[in-house]
């Protein structure tokens, strides 16, 4: 698999499928700023809500027509028709829960100040995947944005100094390390009543 991340912001994104597991996936497409259209014979309330275009009526491959992305959340004999549609037209399609079918997989996702963490198993193992999520999650630091404001800080002065690729890690990671031992240092001076009280004893 070539691990990526989509520009999606105004291009056309066409979902198929009505149900629950369709609107799973239509917050993160409105948050990437895509165009999303969602075609399905049905659609439950949970997609009506969002004001997202609807086309009710089955699956036609001229749904495909100037989409970037298809995302297939149907049963598998449609999901199938639109993997072929899609092939014809060099489109991606994430077939949500049926491999089989998709050419692009959507890993577990942890997004927290403008960082992106995305963990793929290949589409076999979702569930390993939402783990790995959950522990990389609990793993970043409180305070990440500061992180990212820093390494966007230093990257502004490596471009005006030329500094190589081959330096930058080390720089930054000093950078890092700095702010690290600066939050751990401001911590550990900071004194609960009940730390003063058992000095006090």
């Amino acid at each position: 698999m070539f691990p990526a991340f989509l520009k999606l912001q105004g291009r056309r994104v066409v979902v198929v499928g009505g149900g629950p597991v369709a609107a799973s996936k239509l917050a993160s497409l409105e948050a990437a700023g895509a165009d999303v259209t969602v075609v399905a014979p049905d659609v439950c309330e949970a997609i009506r809500s969002t004001g997202i275009a609807v086309v009710q009526r089955p699956f036609e491959p001229a749904d495909l027509d100037g989409a970037w992305l298809v995302v297939a959340a149907a049963p598998p004999a449609v999901n199938r028709h639109i993997a072929e549609e899609a092939e014809r037209r060099h489109l991606f399609v994430n077939a949500v829960d049926d491999p089989a079918n998709a050419s692009m997989y959507l890993g577990g996702v942890v997004r927290r100040d403008g960082v992106t963490l995305a963990i793929s198993t290949d589409g076999a193992a979702p569930a390993l995947a939402g783990l790995l999520r959950e522990a990389l999650d609990s793993m970043l630091p409180g305070d990440l944005a500061v992180w990212s404001a820093r390494a966007h800080e230093i990257r502004q002065s490596w471009r005006a100094r030329g500094v190589p690729m081959d330096a930058r890690r080390p720089e930054l990671l000093e950078a890092l390390n700095a702010l690290y031992e600066a939050r751990r240092s401001s911590a550990e001076n900071v004194r609960t009543p009940e730390s003063e009280a058992e000095r006090s004893l």
